[in-house]
């Protein structure tokens, strides 16, 4: 799940097969350097954002089904980087 705050993108991730495990990472948007999203086209099943964090070497990859719509998120995600 990802929520986007006023402030801070929240990611929850449920692990494990019974889903207990949890782990939630809370990143400023003043710390996002740069995203990108990845898909074939509108009709795509699968699409994939990537977000660069200062500090950290490697991208943060994420992957969404059809029930995402990632053109809302990354719309959404590049007024909070851009401070709107």
């Amino acid at each position: 799940m990802v929520v986007l705050t006023n402030h801070r993108l929240i990611l929850i991730d449920k692990q494990g097969l019974t889903g207990r495990k949890v782990e939630y990472r809370s990143i400023p948007y003043k710390s996002i350097i740069m995203f990108t999203v990845e898909s074939v086209g509108h009709f795509d099943l699968d699409a994939e954002l990537k977000l660069w964090i200062s500090g950290q070497p490697e991208s943060m990859q994420m992957e969404f089904n059809s029930k995402t719509n990632i053109y809302k998120l990354q719309a959404l995600l590049a007024a909070k980087v851009a401070g709107q």
